[in-house]
């Protein structure tokens, strides 16, 4: 399948599969963004793509960000009627850490960058964070980070059709817990 790209960017990266067999394409940030704790950011990729008539392409987490880090990415559907920029939408679900005595930025790959200690700095809002302030694990993702996957699939749209009823089945309207947390088979 051949997807047409454009780059908004001249830093954005063509996305690239790791590997022959994989499945998802790596999706990079185009700029360096910072996201503070509480914080949900759109990180811009620098590419629009043309996504075929019939298929979606779907933004979904890295696992190894996910699970190593307190950011999460949101997943997200493109469609193909949008030629748009393509943003991944990350949240920072961190909370306050350790008294201020340095801002630190954590990085998706596990790395820190540190600024000198003891300063009365400005932050993004214009604020003034004093020493005896609460220092936040703020992340910064690096242009060239892998911040998000992605895949391109078919879709199939449904007919709805109104009824009065509906079917029976087992289950019914259980939901949320219906089947329980573990599953132990009898003998």
């Amino acid at each position: 399948m051949n997807v047409n790209i454009t780059r908004l960017s001249p830093d954005a990266q063509i996305p690239a599969y790791v590997h022959e067999s994989n499945a998802v394409f790596d999706v990079f940030a185009a700029e360096d963004v910072i996201i503070e704790p509480g914080e949900t950011v759109l990180v811009p990729t620098g590419l629009a793509f043309e996504i075929p008539e019939g298929y979606e392409m779907q933004i979904r987490p890295r696992s190894g960000i996910t699970l190593k880090t307190k950011l999460r990415v949101q997943l997200g559907t493109v469609d193909c009627g949008y030629t748009g920029e393509v943003g991944v939408i990350v949240d920072n679900i961190a909370e306050r850490i350790t008294p201020f005595n340095s801002i630190k930025y954590e990085h998706i790959d596990g790395t820190t960058t540190e600024t000198a200690k003891h300063v009365r700095y400005c932050n993004r809002y214009g604020d003034y964070v004093k020493q005896d302030a609460v220092a936040y694990k703020t992340y910064i993702i690096r242009k060239g980070d892998r911040i998000a996957q992605a895949v391109i699939k078919p879709i199939e749209q449904a007919v709805f059709t109104e009824v009065d009823a509906l079917g029976d089945s087992d289950r019914g309207a259980g939901g949320f817990g219906w089947s329980g947390t573990t599953f132990r088979k009898e003998y």
